[in-house]
């Protein structure tokens, strides 16, 4: 959605989910003028970006939503200045953007910061205008949306850019797709270096966003910890491929069938615990974290947990403890002791998907379980209720 403000004119992305960070993101182009509307398909957005975009992001959008940073890159190439707050979200620890910042710089930005506000102008001129100029890019960490906002900044820039360390998630590739098919020249997306052939100008594109990796892995999660039998239409296991090993690691099965990406628990033994360390891609993915921490609280034996991205995110592990779950953390590890089963109890979600791994928790919970704040929850799923309900789940909602 950041893309399209890169180039006037109709963009259509497709397999876009109903989920309120999608609204929130439509909020944030609305402000700087663009239109967002839902297209004639449900999974259908239309991006209409006009030739003058305000380059400013607004804090109380801004604040909802981290990722909304990735504006930055886009309104710099576009309009040689923006404005954006310092990004708010999910509460799961610090997550500066100095590393955005000094890679843009490298492009020739110069940023100034005040009243909780980022801004940065094009200092560089080609032909007497504002325009960033191709450089070498060298990444301090693999940041996903780093990555995104340089990439999408470099594609504008005149000469070349590389970009060395870049993160390899698959949503770096699928992005690169989008800008290629609006005229951008981009190889390499999906390794650790990517080059950017600057271009003069881009044109609106229709996309296909892939599926999302996160919400396929929820419900293969779900089959584990229930015992059943779970077929994901359009899961790919290439994206994936870290969480299915250590899923088959507990004793589930794990294939890749016609109809899509299937997990089953049904007719094998108890499953077994097994050891995970976050680590960016194709490492385990920090947010597979709270669904297989709570995948592990119903296996037998121990298993140890280790979170090597973010700093705090084990607050929703005091929520599994109040249902039962045997858990010690110490500093970023959390030993997991695999009990018989859970109690249902009045939990509290923090962020989206340790909201979701509480959702699973009810699913082997003896009683009800009442979680609050579950609207984080809707920031990345469409109906997770109602899709869990088509699988014999017992979910309402309050």
């Amino acid at each position: 959605m950041a893309a399209c403000l890169l180039a006037e004119g109709r963009h259509v992305l497709t397999n876009v989910p109903r989920i309120s960070d999608v609204d929130i993101m439509a909020e944030v182009l609305e402000a700087m003028g663009a239109v967002v509307t839902r297209g004639e398909r449900p999974d259908e957005l239309v991006v209409n970006t006009p030739a003058d975009i305000t380059p400013e992001a607004p804090y109380e959008l801004v604040e909802k939503m981290r990722a909304s940073v990735v504006v930055l890159g886009p309104l710099l190439a576009r309009c040689g200045w923006a404005k954006v707050s310092m990004p708010g979200g999910d509460d799961f620890g610090p997550r500066p953007i100095d590393m955005h910042l000094r890679a843009l710089e490298s492009l020739g930005v110069e940023f100034t910061s005040s009243h909780g506000n980022v801004e940065g102008r094009v200092e560089s001129t080609v032909a007497g205008s504002p325009r960033l100029v191709g450089n070498r890019v060298v990444l301090e960490y693999p940041s996903h949306t780093g990555t995104d906002n340089v990439l999408m900044a470099a594609v504008l820039a005149k000469g070349t850019t590389v970009i060395e360390n870049a993160a390899r998630e698959p949503e770096v590739r699928d992005l690169a797709d989008f800008l290629n098919a609006m005229g951008a020249r981009i190889t390499g997306a999906g390794t650790s270096r990517i080059e950017v052939e600057g271009v003069d100008r881009l044109e609106p594109a229709t996309h296909a966003v892939i599926p999302d990796r996160l919400v396929v892995a929820t419900f293969l999660v779900a089959a584990g910890l229930t015992g059943g039998d779970v077929i994901v239409e359009d899961g790919r296991p290439e994206h994936m491929d870290m969480l299915l090993r250590k899923l088959t690691a507990t004793g589930m099965e794990v294939s890749f069938e016609p109809e899509g990406l299937r997990a089953s628990a049904a007719g094998v033994g108890g499953l077994q615990s097994t050891d995970v360390a976050t680590l960016p891609f194709p490492g385990f993915a920090t947010d597979y974290k709270p669904l297989f921490v709570t995948l592990l609280t119903v296996t037998e034996g121990v298993g140890i947990v280790s979170e090597n991205l973010f700093f705090g995110r084990f607050r929703y592990v005091e929520e599994l403890r109040r249902m039962g779950a045997d858990i010690r953390t110490e500093g970023h590890h959390a030993v997991v002791r695999g009990v018989r089963r859970l109690s249902g109890a009045k939990v509290r979600a923090f962020d989206v998907r340790a909201g979701a791994a509480l959702v699973l928790a009810g699913l082997v919970a003896d009683g009800e379980t009442v979680i609050s704040d579950a609207h984080h929850v809707d920031r990345g799923y469409e109906d997770l209720d109602g899709k869990l309900v088509s699988l014999g789940a017992s979910v309402v909602r309050a």
